[in-house]
């Protein structure tokens, strides 16, 4: 049997190395639907993934992959743009990845409009390296580095910080709206400059045992309770234990890096 995403999809990797449950396998159905509906060339992808759970994600797809340091996916995607201006080139990476240690990269690639698609899965705690807290992690949390719950530090609001940087596109989607994050995906690779999607995930092996949260089905009915879809501006988007604020928040089409890039190389040209 022939499956419906096998022009994008490496069947022969599966299974995954993701625990049951993991909304990771989610965000990869997700991603492989936008570019079958969009009708990209899978040749023309190019995947830049850091470490971590997701960061694992360059294994399953069927496209050009790079998996490389921990933070660094941006910079080396921004390489790959740079180089090769008719790629579509996608980051996929975890919220430690993106915001903790690459959170540099991440404001001054949305500063820039850098023509790049950055997806960051969120699932608020650092999940393949021992159950952490994380610059997502909601106060009260509770870690492997905070048994008392988190108490101390705050958390990030992704959607306003790379909004307020100047991104073209922000959106935050959760594992339990797998239609809607599809369309947005869909819809930022054909868009260009920054874009930027947040997917809140689930991880029952680690941060939904430590809330003692339930499973995987448990987690997903809390992720649909709390979430509410609103259009809002982005400092209205809320995010904590309790709600999560979903939608589109910025869509502008203002002009990406790459073309400010060749007009300047243009007019250097006549010069």
């Amino acid at each position: 049997m022939k499956h419906p995403l096998d022009e994008y999809l490496r069947i022969e990797a599966f299974p995954t190395i993701w625990c049951p449950g993991c909304g990771n396998g989610i965000v990869l159905g997700a991603i492989a639907r936008a570019l079958k509906r969009a009708k990209v060339d899978p040749d023309k992808v190019v995947l830049v993934t850091g470490i971590g759970c997701a960061g694992r994600m360059a294994t399953y797809l069927y496209t050009d992959n790079a998996h490389v340091l921990h933070g660094r996916a941006i910079p080396f995607a921004t390489g790959v743009k740079l180089a090769k201006p008719d790629l579509e080139v996608i980051v996929v990476g975890g919220d430690g990845d993106i915001l903790a240690i690459g959170g540099n990269h991440l404001i001054h690639a949305a500063r820039r409009n850098m023509d790049l698609l950055v997806i960051m899965v969120n699932n608020q705690i650092y999940g393949m390296t021992g159950g952490q807290v994380a610059p997502t992690s909601p106060l009260g949390a509770y870690t492997t580095t905070t048994p008392y719950g988190n108490i101390i530090e705050r958390p990030f609001n992704a959607v306003k910080l790379v909004a307020a940087a100047g991104a073209n596109y922000v959106a935050r989607w959760t594992v339990a709206h797998p239609i809607q994050l599809t369309l947005s995906i869909k819809e930022c690779l054909k868009k260009r400059g920054f874009r930027f999607i947040e997917v809140v995930s689930i991880c029952p092996t680690i941060y939904g045992r430590l809330n003692k949260l339930g499973g995987a089905p448990n987690m997903i009915k809390l992720l649909r309770k709390i979430s509410v879809v609103k259009k809002v501006p982005p400092e209205e988007a809320e995010i904590s234990a309790d709600k999560i604020v979903c939608g589109v928040f910025v869509n502008k089409d203002e002009e990406g890096y790459m073309d400010r890039l060749i007009k300047y190389r243009e007019r250097a040209l006549r010069t």
